[in-house]
């Protein structure tokens, strides 16, 4: 078995379930999950149909880049989207099986071991160990470095185990608006940084990378050479105006070949599908045609009945406008019943709150979500466990995160039960 195996943390919901392992929910309540961000509302009525309508497709094989005309499709949206000038569909779009998978193996793909590799095995070891715990640089300067927020999507950390790289975390803070100071970054970290992923609208803050962000990580990337890889995977649920992606900002700085820089989009957010396992990286032709390569033996491929059901869902722009309608309302509903007895902040994207543990609950975020499964039969998610502990301070630790996931009627019952165990 592969040895850095050992090295990956339990993900998230393992903690929370060993967390909760010897506690019952209340028997007062029927269950409400508001832990997992796994979107709840109807799926588009006309994605399922084209589905439906081309499972006799499901005989044929899919090739690795999938059709033209999807790749054509994702190009149309990219460019009205964004702003952009033009995108290749031949060399700029590739289709994935969801973003999740396309992180990690993307990691995989790019990270370059081509330096001294002698005593490789024990030295990335003491590392990496050391690497996540204390946010330290390696003092092996053939160790390549993956940069990315915390918290941050579990994912990002994993890909950099397994690829043989050490994690670089940077604390996003309410000091910093939850994006994270990369101005602090220490210039040896950049130079042995291969690879920055950055997640915006942010998982689980809602934070979002302004064009003077983006243009400070650009130039960062034309000094140091390294890759940056966007996750934009919540950019369609904002609230007033819809964020700047990674490509947009390209494009603003005259940068049409969007050089070392790929974005991750899907339609589980945008379009309720998170079973359709469907998504894209686009960006630099010169990555993406390694990266193809990486895939065609990987053999990650779409079906083609989700291919053609995903053309319809990106070709469409309505059921997204609704699905914002019902976010909105939630949001706007949590903050004006819970506003005052719980720390909310209104995030500039996505669907999560960010919340602040309150202080009659010692801002310990285990002992919150364990009173809310406990008394109210609600699940959240405990945010020191979608963080890493760096030189003494875990910043999602007094923390909790809440996915309003679920129907106008349940975030109803869910406030309802909350305000009774904060007045208790």
């Amino acid at each position: 078995m592969n040895h850095n195996l050992t090295h990956l943390h339990p993900y998230p919901f393992a903690k929370m379930a060993t967390l909760l392992a010897n506690s019952s929910p209340s028997a007062l309540y029927s269950e409400i999950k508001l832990g997992i961000g796994e979107p709840k509302h109807a799926p588009p009525a006309f994605v399922l149909d084209a589905l439906k309508e081309n499972l006799d497709k499901i005989c044929l094989y899919p090739t690795t880049n999938g059709t033209f005309e999807l790749r054509q499709t994702i190009a149309h949206w990219l460019e009205k989207r964004f702003f952009l000038h033009h995108v290749d569909a031949n060399t700029e779009v590739l289709p994935v099986m969801g973003t999740r998978e396309a992180i990690f193996s993307f990691a995989q793909a790019v990270i370059d071991h081509n330096a001294d590799t002698e005593n490789t095995e024990t030295s990335l070891k003491d590392s990496t160990e050391s690497n996540i715990e204390s946010n330290q640089p390696s003092s092996q300067h053939y160790n390549p470095v993956i940069v990315m927020p915390n918290p941050f999507y579990q994912i990002y950390e994993g890909a950099a185990i397994l690829a043989q790289a050490t994690p670089y975390f940077v604390p996003c803070t309410l000091d910093n608006d939850f994006k994270g100071d990369y101005r602090a970054v220490p210039r040896e970290i950049w130079a042995r940084t291969q690879l920055l992923f950055v997640c915006s609208p942010n998982n689980p803050t809602g934070s979002v990378m302004t064009l003077d962000d983006w243009e400070m990580l650009i130039r960062l990337s034309d000094q140091y050479g390294f890759i940056i890889a966007s996750d934009e995977c919540y950019s369609e649920l904002y609230f007033d105006v819809a964020p700047i992606g990674l490509l947009q900002a390209c494009t603003a700085l005259g940068r049409d070949n969007f050089k070392n820089c790929v974005v991750f989009h899907s339609l589980s957010k945008r379009s309720n599908l998170p079973g359709l396992r469907s998504g894209f990286i686009a960006g630099d032709a010169n990555i993406l045609q390694s990266y193809l390569q990486y895939r065609t033996y990987q053999g990650c491929a779409m079906p083609i009945p989700h291919q053609l059901a995903s053309i319809a869902a990106w070709q469409d722009e309505k059921h997204v406008a609704q699905n914002r309608t019902l976010y909105r309302e939630k949001f706007a509903l949590w903050m004006t019943e819970l506003g005052e007895l719980l720390d909310l902040r209104m995030p500039e994207a996505g669907f999560y709150f960010w919340i602040k543990v309150p202080e009659q609950f010692d801002c310990d975020d285990e002992m919150f979500v364990k009173a809310l499964y406990e008394q109210a039969n609600i699940h959240a998610l405990a945010g020191r466990y979608l963080s890493r502990e760096v030189e003494g301070k875990n910043p999602g630790q007094g923390y909790v995160r809440i996915a309003l996931v679920a129907s106008v009627e349940e975030s109803r019952e869910a406030i309802s039960r909350i305000r009774k165990l904060l007045n208790a």
